[in-house]
């Protein structure tokens, strides 16, 4: 998921299923995203771009499953994404994640690649702020739990 700056995020749906206790949540991101002059004049669209997130964390084996893919221009190009943060036995967290693009324009085939190689550049740059984000949001929570560990004792 391309994110720069995230300027809303609206839940469509959260379910937890009755026998598993999986918790799926629906979202849709809209954000704000500075595209190159070239791309607006070339497809169109604007900075405002939307992304589909679709969530599901499983308390029993711990792990967490995101996946998402862009709205916004879509027709042109797709980004479909894919993180998954499951527990390590040295009590660690593994973060695995994987990403393909495709830019879908086949009468210009240079604009195509143009457009896929930046859209490569921003996934790169943007997947490593989003680890470090979800990285300071875990180390929170483990830290407000050690806290009350302490409290408690």
């Amino acid at each position: 998921m391309i994110v720069h700056h995230v300027l809303s995020i609206d839940v469509v749906d959260r379910s937890v299923d009755p026998n598993t206790g999986i918790i799926r949540t629906e979202r849709i991101l809209g954000c704000k995203q500075k595209a190159p002059g070239w791309i607006v004049r070339l497809f169109g669209g604007s900075e405002d771009a939307y992304v589909r997130e679709v969530s599901f964390v499983d308390p029993a084996t711990q792990t967490a499953t995101i996946t998402s893919v862009n709205l916004s221009l879509s027709q042109f190009a797709t980004c479909y994404e894919s993180i998954r943060y499951t527990p390590s036995p040295d009590g660690r967290t593994t973060f695995a994640q994987t990403a393909e693009i495709q830019a879908r324009v086949a009468l210009w085939r240079s604009a195509a690649d143009k457009l896929e190689n930046w859209l490569v550049q921003r996934f790169e740059q943007n997947a490593q702020l989003g680890k470090l984000g979800f990285t300071d949001v875990l180390r929170q929570l483990w830290e407000t739990r050690e806290q009350r560990t302490a409290q408690q004792s």
